[in-house]
């Protein structure tokens, strides 16, 4: 198990500023110390990840969060291209969206997410879910450095 005193950087990577806040409010909520970053579209994921333009001092995440529908380059497409990046293929990604589709799910473990979870529309239920995916990725489950 990961030392849970440990800190990581959480990539979220969601066009719908209620989802972000609301991610950032469970955060705070259940008080998780994980430094939360936010982006707003594919395009902008893959320059974080790859510390490009505005975001050349960017931490590694440790975690991505990864909404499906983004505006610029979907998160199906940014899944892909971390998964095939051999420098970035190895942080978790947990593909966090509103698409209860069969398909979507397929595709999204073909491109190798690590998990696949539907938000759930209840304020309080969303909350406990991001806790439990923190809980999961930080405390229980062992992440490469």
């Amino acid at each position: 198990m990961s030392d849970p005193l440990s800190v990581i950087d959480v990539l979220l990577v969601e066009d719908d500023p209620g989802d972000a806040l609301m991610t950032q409010e469970a955060f705070e909520h259940h008080k998780i110390r994980n430094l939360l970053h936010v982006v707003r579209d594919g395009v902008e994921a893959l320059e974080f990840l790859r510390r490009e333009g505005r975001y050349a001092d960017a931490p590694r995440p440790g975690l991505i969060l990864l909404d499906l529908n983004l505006p610029k380059m979907d998160g199906r497409e940014v899944l892909a291209e971390v998964k095939a990046d051999a420098s970035l293929r190895s942080i978790p990604v947990v593909v966090l969206t509103t698409s209860e589709a069969e398909e979507d799910i397929l595709r999204s473990y073909n491109l190798h997410a690590n998990a696949y979870v539907t938000k759930p529309v209840d304020f309080d239920r969303f909350i406990e879910v991001v806790r439990q995916i923190d809980d999961f990725f930080v405390t229980v489950v062992k992440l490469p450095r």
